[in-house]
């Protein structure tokens, strides 16, 4: 790994509005070069939304679709590496999918491997868990639930990962206009999702982590006030290699947000050189139960 700079967007991912969207993308890639940001993450779902009630309709090949083409060309003319989320459509099934993207044009997408709640009415899971070498630094993306996994994170860092990208459209707790309930909201989100510094740790990988924040909009089956509305109180937090978190946003309002840090190198080689890195002295010979199913007919 070299040393890299990093931001994470922790945006509105509008309800069928991918037009929108994209164009608030192309802003915030513009605002994170010119903070000398190589990688830009932004949340699950971002593009056109988290469980929208038209995602087979709004779904889209990858990476033909007119989204992605987009993004290629906000990747090139920013000269920036984009991993943003979207719904991909592939022989009429629906994937919740996170595409990487660079200067040069798509260079892989992960599609997420476990739904949660009402994402099973919506999207098929994915079954691969690639890494993608961007020149810097080789990634592996974990979205949203998946992080639940702590297998996800190990298998990534095993086929070479040194940086996890962790993109969320996390909902946690509802929250009303008033500022205690704002601030509430939002405290909780940052401290379920700081939980995942140990994914980090566990692994010596840097970590960089954004959630969608704010009302998306509302589905008319759900009442207005349920957690299942896609309302995000959100974040964006980054880790070391140590588990120890780098920079975040702020915890007091639900609001977008960027941050940016830089991902040192000599951190990753400092954690991946002492006795105790796990990865090297983990027992796989004793972990067989881990692939075995428990459930029987």
């Amino acid at each position: 790994m070299k040393t890299t700079r990093v931001a994470a967007v922790s945006m509105n991912g509008l309800l069928g509005a991918p037009e929108r969207v994209l164009s608030a993308i192309d802003t915030w890639c513009e605002r994170a070069t010119s903070e000398k940001a190589e990688l830009v993450l932004f949340p699950e779902l971002v593009v056109h939304g988290h469980c929208t009630p038209n995602t087979w309709q709004l779904a889209e090949p990858v990476p033909d679709g007119p989204s992605v083409v987009q993004l290629m060309r906000i990747a090139r003319r920013h000269q920036v590496v984009v991993c943003a989320g979207l719904s991909e459509k592939e022989r009429d099934i629906v994937y919740n999918t996170q595409v990487l993207i660079g200067p040069n044009g798509f260079i892989g997408k992960q599609r997420k491997l476990h739904l949660s709640r009402d994402e099973v009415f919506y999207y098929k899971g994915g079954r691969e868990l690639p890494v993608f070498d961007v020149g810097p630094c080789k990634l592996g993306i974990v979205i949203c639930y998946d992080n639940q996994f702590p297998e996800v994170a190990r298998v990534l860092a095993l086929r070479g990962a040194d940086v996890l990208l962790m993109p969320h459209a996390a909902r946690f707790k509802t929250w009303d206009d008033t500022p205690e309930s704002e601030a509430a909201a939002r405290r909780f989100a940052h401290r379920f999702l700081e939980k995942y510094a140990l994914r980090a740790r566990e692994n010596a990988c840097f970590a960089v982590l954004a959630d969608q924040t704010g009302r998306a909009g509302y589905v008319d089956h759900w009442p207005h006030d349920s957690e299942n509305q896609p309302h995000h109180a959100g974040a964006a937090i980054i880790w070391g290699p140590d588990g120890e978190r780098i920079t975040s946003t702020q915890e007091e309002r639900i609001q977008e947000e960027m941050i940016v840090a830089t991902l040192d190198a000599t951190l990753l080689e400092r954690e991946r050189s002492l006795a105790n890195y796990m990865l090297r002295t983990r027992r796989p010979e004793l972990f067989a139960e881990l692939v075995r199913d428990p459930v029987s007919c």
